[in-house]
């Protein structure tokens, strides 16, 4: 009988109330031996992985958590990564399968990798704000930790140009307060002073807090890499505290008949 094949999963935790962990998740985490991650998110589901192993680490140490990982799954153990959100998007699933690669990992022979999906910020954020994300939208994170700052912004340019509804990630720091800046005046240049503005900081996690502004008074407003803004399109509009965004019923049918 040969060494036991490893397993790793990448477990998406989502918007990080525990309450809204999925079933395949809890059931990834529970089948796990050790769990790895940034030392915040491992402590969001410390109550339901007691008794394992826990490898944490801090900002900026993705690259290592990823290689621990797998060198742990290697050795023919079932390894959990964790992450908030969904796991591939802004997540651990796309270095993990970077550092795999560059192992010479094989999905025959190698350990088995299963991706476990979560909810994403900007699903959790679209819950929060109403419906804004009803028509076709750009996610854009605005960290140029590892994006060149040329290339965000073309694309920003480029998804407020063509009418998108955009999520913006990470859009601001200590370091970075200028980008975001930048950032409003491209958008502006697109985007009437009125069009409707989402800010979420902390989606169902203690402290959460949700404003609905403008883009004339988006600079107002206090956000950090806590915080997923939604800035709307050209049809976006808010009442009684929401943020909607129309998908064309309207437009095609009687929205004002009993239907009878």
């Amino acid at each position: 009988m040969g060494p036991k094949r490893g397993k790793l999963y990448v477990v998406g935790l989502g918007p990080g109330d525990i309450s809204q962990l999925t079933h395949q998740a809890r059931v990834a985490l529970a089948e796990s031996e050790v769990i790895v991650g940034y030392r915040t998110y491992v402590d969001l589901i410390r109550k339901i992985i007691d008794g394992k192993e826990v490898l944490v680490s801090g900002m900026r140490q993705e690259v290592a958590r990823a290689k621990a990982a797998a060198e742990l799954a290697a050795s023919g153990r079932v390894v959990s990564v964790v992450c908030s959100g969904d796991p591939g998007v802004y997540g651990m699933a796309g270095l993990i399968f970077e550092v795999i690669r560059e192992s010479g990992w094989q999905r025959e022979n190698g350990i088995a990798v299963e991706v476990v999906p979560g909810i994403p910020a900007l699903s959790a954020v679209a819950s929060l704000l109403g419906a804004p994300l009803m028509h076709d939208f750009a996610a854009i994170s605005l960290s140029d930790l590892l994006t060149p700052w040329q290339v965000i912004a073309r694309r920003l340019e480029l998804a407020a140009l063509a009418d998108f509804v955009i999520v913006l990630y990470n859009p601001t720091s200590t370091r970075r307060v200028a980008r975001f800046r930048e950032s409003h005046q491209i958008l502006s240049r697109h985007r009437g002073a009125e069009t409707p503005v989402g800010i979420v900081r902390s989606a169902y996690r203690e402290g959460q807090r949700v404003v609905l502004t403008d883009l004339r008074h988006l600079l107002e407003h206090e956000v950090d890499m806590l915080t997923t803004v939604v800035v709307g399109n050209s049809t976006t509009f808010s009442f009684e505290g929401l943020m909607v965004t129309p998908r064309g019923y309207g437009a095609k049918y009687d929205l004002t008949s009993s239907g009878e």
